[in-house]
């Protein structure tokens, strides 16, 4: 079989890691895969294996989560017990995105019963934050950069926990065996990809904070770069701990304190406690999931915000997208309007059901999807407005920001079982604050830091103690009808993920084309007024045609997509890896 092909020269340190685990053996598919600009191109080309008992496939973000992951699978592991040593791994290569002081939402495919379960690993807001605590003094929302950096802005952390629980019902290697890969290239050190690099130099916020300049400052002076080695002997320790102890050991006891300390110092001090860390639990129950023409798409519920894919996905079938394709203006038209139309009912309506009433079969009713496919109309006019679905409670305007800073995975395991993983630290490193190796996240400033209208509506996303804030994060699965696996996709991208979800979705189902060709067609973000986009990723006159119907593309708009995601192709499972970044897709 042919060995995977590295596409990026200063990623070619890590073919020798990837051989050394006995990855190299995925036949590659023969594919030329459109390369954005400015772009990282894949770091694998994507594999192609048979979808039949014995045989897996991980798409990540990083080479060496991917082959850690597989590592697992080829060992006879489940699709859990492959996350878990992903996201070890994530958690040290990428820790600008995600670590194990974030937080997660899981979508996974039981092939056994063709149940598809939603695994809610969100931070919640510990018991002293209040509904104020994003204002100064003079009742103006605080500036969102300090807002981030703030002890405050950090919530209990859920994905271990959440995690641990998946494990607890699909897990089959022994947690403590599953974080061996992360530990030892964290004591030895890894090789510092150019996405890590980018970051530490780039202009966000954190990359100034103390914790973070210490951490990527070299012995000799200057910052790491790419193609640097890494040592991380902090984290390799907690992770130790974590394996020996299991998720209690983040959660209790010595980490949990030097969290509470971390967060009780300057800037605007926290108010997490040891006990707000100790009574965390994860949200475990079925997936939301609706049909769509001839298959089932399958999000997890509020808060994540899949629920605005499911709704715009049900106004396009009243539509004719499905007779569109990429090179057709009518399908790219379409998928803006319906963009924008879900977008104003997202923000408006979607947050934490334990605390607020969220209308979701409103939203999905079909006479209230008619009525907002109805407003689609000939040509784009002034940003819709929140509709009003059956059950609507009064709701007062949105001011949630939600920064990128963002991972996905999808892993298939050799029993079929299939798990879609958005996880995150939110902004780039977090709230720029670290503890015992990890990057602590910011995740509570996903919460609207203006609680209620002038009149006292109060905002569905306003903050609560023990809330989780509102996720854009919708890791998607598609069944067929008779409930067999279809596809997985999800991307990283703050308030952007829906769209790029979305975009890859009509890619697949309703334009035919593979998971790499829809991960790699342009991204269009419709939100409101703005139209962030890939204007020179476009096919000729697409860009001009929009235009004519009142639609002008943006370039640069907000965090490139991430996606990743699995199809079942021919009997086959096909992979695809995002062009934007650094992403890898592995099989056997």
């Amino acid at each position: 079989m042919a060995r995977p092909v590295f596409a990026y020269p200063l990623l070619r340190p890590l073919l020798a890691v990837l051989l050394s685990l006995g990855l190299g053996g995925a036949p590659a598919l023969a594919r030329t895969v459109p390369k954005p600009a400015p772009a990282v191109a894949p770091a694998v080309v994507p594999a192609v294996v048979p979808a039949g008992a014995g045989h897996g496939m991980v798409a990540a973000a990083n080479p060496l989560a991917a082959a850690a992951g597989l590592k697992v699978l080829k060992a006879g592991g489940s699709a859990v017990d492959a996350a878990i040593a992903i996201q070890a791994v994530l958690g040290l290569v990428e820790p600008q995105s995600s670590g194990p002081a974030g937080g997660s939402f899981m979508t996974f495919y039981d092939a056994r019963t063709h149940k598809v379960m939603s695994y809610n690993g969100r931070e919640k807001a510990p018991a002293g934050a209040t509904p104020t605590m994003f204002m100064t003094a003079d009742g103006k929302p605080m500036n969102f950069a300090a807002a981030i950096l703030s002890g405050r802005s950090s919530g209990v952390p859920g994905v271990m926990a959440m995690l641990a629980k998946a494990h607890d019902d699909h897990g089959v290697k022994p947690w403590k065996a599953l974080f061996g890969d992360a530990i030892g290239m964290a004591d030895r050190g890894f090789t510092v990809s150019p996405r890590l690099a980018g970051m530490i130099a780039s202009a966000a916020p954190q990359t100034k904070a103390p914790d973070i300049v210490a951490y990527f400052s070299k012995p000799g002076g200057g910052k790491y770069e790419a193609g640097d080695t890494l040592r991380n002997p902090a984290y390799a320790k907690t992770l130790r701990r974590i394996a020996a102890e299991g998720p209690s050991a983040l959660y209790k006891g010595s980490i949990a304190e030097d969290i509470v300390e971390r967060l009780h110092g300057d800037p605007l001090p926290g108010s997490m406690t040891t006990a707000d860390l100790a009574a965390y639990a994860p949200k475990i129950g079925e997936a939301l999931c609706q049909p769509y023409r001839v298959y089932i798409v399958c999000v997890p519920p509020p808060p994540s915000s899949g629920v605005a894919l499911l709704q715009a996905l049900a106004m396009l079938e009243h539509t004719d997208i499905d007779k569109r394709g990429p090179t057709d203006p009518q399908g790219w038209y379409l998928f803006a309007q319906a963009s924008r139309l879900a977008y104003a009912d997202r923000d408006r309506y979607v947050a934490d059901p334990d605390f607020v009433s969220v209308p979701v079969k409103g939203l999905l009713d079909p006479a209230y999807v008619a009525s907002r496919a109805a407003l689609i109309g000939d040509t784009a006019g002034p940003a819709p407005s929140f509709g009003l679905p059956p059950g609507a409670p009064a709701r007062g305007k949105d001011a949630t920001r939600e920064p990128g800073g963002t991972s996905h995975f999808v892993v298939v395991d050799g029993r079929g079982n299939v798990l879609s993983m958005t996880t995150t630290v939110e902004s780039i490193f977090g709230d720029g604050r670290m503890v015992d190796g990890m990057v602590l996240n910011n995740q509570l400033t996903d919460f609207s830091f203006v609680p209620a209208d002038r009149d006292g509506t109060p905002a569905a996303n306003a903050v609560a103690p023990g809330k989780r804030p509102r996720s854009t994060m919708s890791p998607v699965i598609v069944l067929t009808k008779d409930g067999r696996f279809y596809a997985a996709v999800g991307s990283p991208g703050g308030n952007s993920i829906f769209a790029y979800n979305l975009k890859t979705v009509i890619g697949v189902l309703d334009w035919h084309l593979s998971m790499q060709d829809a991960i790699a067609l342009p991204n269009l973000v419709a939100r409101g007024n703005n139209y962030g986009s890939e204007p020179d990723l476009f096919a000729p006159g697409v860009v001009e045609a929009l235009a004519a119907k009142g639609i002008a593309l943006k370039a640069g708009q907000g965090e490139n997509s991430g996606l990743h995601g699995v199809l079942v192709k021919d009997g086959r499972l096909t992979g695809g890896a995002d062009p934007r970044r650094e992403g890898v897709v592995l099989g056997f």
